[in-house]
């Protein structure tokens, strides 16, 4: 389930000299101004930068195809709505606690192995998920247990593994790889919910199957990179809990860190609630695992599309006016979810806002790689992942509940009030997109 912040994001090693924003090759918004993603470099890093993205694009091709029927799986279980949210909010509040820590051996050169180990150990929980359901045994204390064993896992990994784009590609190529990487997660929206309603109408054990595959892929495929991952950062002497801290320091110092913050935050909130909003009315409805397995997939390649053109509209429109038009476009299509009646409507709308988020997205990925130190990368990209996560874990238990207990018209229009307030915030603050590093 990886979102803004949990792939390679604005926490990733950039070089030791902030570049410019004007140069050969590159545009006045940043990006370079070449078509498409570029390859990196030649030789090894090319071999290792491919062998990274596979290991991403599997990743979160398993996580979605189990993630889009988990609910479902608790439906079917008898439990309520509310349940179903409250195990999701768990699940990503278990990340919260591990990220910040693992990020500083990360920093210190222990990145690889991180990375390794503990997709090993998130195939292994999805694994016993898969096994309970055959054997007929699965409880909701061992479905419980095994979705926070994933999430620690997964935290370990995400934590691990910012970072990675700069080691393997030079600064001019690095906003296009980050690109390709958010294509790649998008790409596996399309995929991943179809596949897994497919296979969750086969049998429910297929979809987490499926997941602890991928995570096995992800394993062998960073074992087999070559390239030294390990960031030239070395131990400071403050303390374990003094280092975790260094990323929450810089990102209070610099202004458009904070302005990350605040808008990854709500977002990746209101994404998670409104995909929730969206499980629990078509689940209300007598839509079955396929028919969100589809509105998932429609949003993802709208998500993907997005991806794909960030690069080019910012550079002809600008980060700040994509920033401002985005995050107030946003208000409407969410509001419009409240209403929507069937799925083509969900995924009309929901489609379009999985179109919009990327574009800004990128652009203050892209911007906040310029602005953070090359030895605080991990913790810095932890500190936004955190806050994202944070609000991602609160959102489902919330959806749960006014799902629950008022309608399911209820998160959606939440959520666009969240957004109003937001937009008026980013519109304040925009121009900080636009400032050179």
């Amino acid at each position: 389930m990886e979102s803004f912040t949990q792939a390679e994001t604005p926490g990733h090693r950039g070089a030791s000299r902030r570049p410019r924003l004007r140069r050969k090759g590159r545009t006045a918004s940043g990006f370079p101004s070449s078509e498409g993603v570029p390859a990196p470099p030649q030789g090894v890093s090319a071999r290792d930068f491919r062998l990274f993205w596979w290991a991403n694009a599997a990743d979160a091709l398993g996580t979605q195809a189990s993630g889009a029927v988990l609910p479902l799986l608790l439906l079917a279980l008898g439990h309520s709505a509310q349940t179903a949210g409250l195990v999701a909010g768990l699940s990503l509040a278990a990340g919260l606690l591990l990220g910040p820590l693992a990020a500083i051996p990360a920093d210190r050169g222990a990145r690889k192995t991180i990375m390794i180990w503990s997709a090993a150990v998130a195939a292994l929980a999805m694994g016993s998920i898969a096994l309970a359901l055959a054997l007929g045994h699965l409880t909701l204390a061992h479905l419980l247990g095994a979705v926070l064993v994933e999430r620690f896992a997964t935290a370990c990994h995400e934590a691990a593994s910012r970072g990675t784009v700069a080691l393997l590609c030079p600064p001019g190529d690095q906003p296009r790889a980050v690109s390709g990487l958010a294509a790649a997660d998008q790409g596996a929206l399309i995929l991943g919910p179809a596949l897994g309603g497919a296979a969750y109408q086969l049998s429910r054990a297929l979809p987490f199957v499926a997941d602890a595959v991928s995570y096995a892929v992800a394993a062998l495929c960073v074992r087999a990179m070559r390239t030294d991952l390990k960031a030239p950062a070395e131990p400071s002497g403050d303390g374990l809990l003094r280092e975790a801290a260094a990323g929450l320091r810089l990102v209070r110092r610099e202004p458009l860190l904070r302005l990350v913050l605040v808008w990854v935050a709500v977002v990746n909130g209101v994404a998670v609630a409104l995909y929730y909003a969206t499980v629990f009315a078509l689940g209300r409805s007598g839509s079955g695992a396929l028919s969100l397995g589809v509105v998932l997939a429609v949003s993802g390649a709208a998500g993907l599309a997005g991806s794909l053109a960030a690069p080019r509209v910012a550079a002809r429109f600008g980060p700040a006016r994509v920033l401002m038009a985005v995050t107030w476009l946003l208000v409407p299509l969410t509001a419009g979810i409240a209403g929507a009646g069937g799925p083509w409507t969900h995924g009309a709308l929901l489609g379009a806002v999985c179109l919009l988020v990327p574009l800004p997205a990128v652009v203050l990925q892209a911007r906040a790689l310029l602005v953070t130190e090359p030895a605080l990368q991990a913790r810095v990209g932890a500190v936004l992942a955190t806050a994202s996560g944070a609000t991602a874990a609160l959102a489902p238990v919330l959806a749960g509940l006014f799902a629950d207990q008022v309608d399911t018209a209820a998160p959606a229009l939440g959520c666009a009030a969240l957004l109003t307030l937001l937009a008026v915030h980013t519109t304040r603050r925009a121009a900080l997109a636009e400032a050179a590093a």
